[in-house]
């Protein structure tokens, strides 16, 4: 495996790149038919009763190269990388176009510009809500007898005039919360090794690792919805006159859509991540 030479983009110094902010990192049961439309023939899924795991990685970053920006990384599933694995980015939605740029060119990641919309709001309480999953081992369930914040992210991808929604992620606190309160976890350190590339703008295949270091909890699993079914969900009508995006818009609606499929399909954990310092390493052809 070769170390990639190529122009550093303006405002990231040579690798490793830090990043510095908050995270959520969810995993979800993905359909390996759908994970396998973006992932290489030479890879091998790792999969078991027509599954694999993928799931999204939201991010919101006050410290970067790029400067301040939010990032959704939508995760297809994972691959086989002996003696152990890795993830596969089905698309990267970041509201930077120096951190959109990087990402292609640099790390041949699937990046796209995208606009993010944060809105916080209190929710009536409820009588009684059924314990989530593992969280009731701990024992974590209870009723919920003060209003929840109701943090909504909706993430929009951009492209000139044109838009399209692509997801609202709703993130509601609970009395997990409330009992844990400030407590942020335990801090660790782990490595997250990906693949990338095969992309228009980067068509080898890459191989590089993010090094994460941060306090680390379970949360309770976001909702993601979308706005449209996936049969009628299109691109915006207005101002779609640019000539380069009719031809590429087919490809590139079914990419979005099989993105949306891996949001929305089901969740099993969801870690939160606070204090987070992440390195990413230069990638290497392989």
């Amino acid at each position: 495996m070769d170390v990639i030479e190529r122009r550093i983009s303006s405002g990231y110094a040579k690798p490793p790149w830090t990043f510095k902010g908050s995270a959520l990192y969810q995993i979800h049961l993905v359909k390996a038919a759908t994970a396998r439309a973006f992932i290489p023939k030479e890879l091998r899924l790792v999969e078991a009763f027509g599954y694999t795991l993928g799931g999204f990685f939201l991010a919101s970053y006050d410290d970067s190269p790029a400067g301040v920006f939010d990032e959704l990384v939508v995760i297809a599933g994972t691959v086989w990388n002996p003696p152990t694995s890795c993830a596969w980015a089905a698309r990267v939605l970041v509201n930077s176009n120096e951190a959109c740029h990087h990402g292609r060119k640099e790390v041949g990641l699937p990046s796209q510009v995208a606009r993010f919309s944060k809105k916080i709001t209190a929710v009536p309480k409820r009588k009684r809500e059924r314990a989530f999953g593992f969280l009731d081992t701990f024992g974590l369930g209870t009723t919920l007898s003060q209003p929840e914040d109701l943090v909504e992210v909706k993430v929009s991808e951009v492209d000139g005039a044109a838009s399209a929604d692509i997801c609202s992620i709703k993130v509601r606190s609970d009395e997990m919360e409330k009992k844990l309160g400030s407590w942020m976890g335990p801090a660790i350190k782990m490595s997250l090794p990906s693949f990338s590339g095969n992309t228009k703008y980067f068509p080898d295949l890459l191989k590089y690792s993010c090094h994460l270091h941060c306090r680390v909890r379970p949360v309770r699993p976001a909702v993601v919805s979308h706005p449209f079914d996936d049969e009628t969900e299109k691109f915006s009508e207005e101002n779609h006159t640019s000539q380069e995006l009719h031809e590429n818009e087919n490809e590139n609606e079914n990419e979005r859509r099989l993105s949306v499929a891996v949001l929305l399909s089901k969740p099993i954990i969801a870690l939160q991540f606070k204090d987070l310092t992440m390195q990413v390493e230069a990638p290497v052809v392989v």
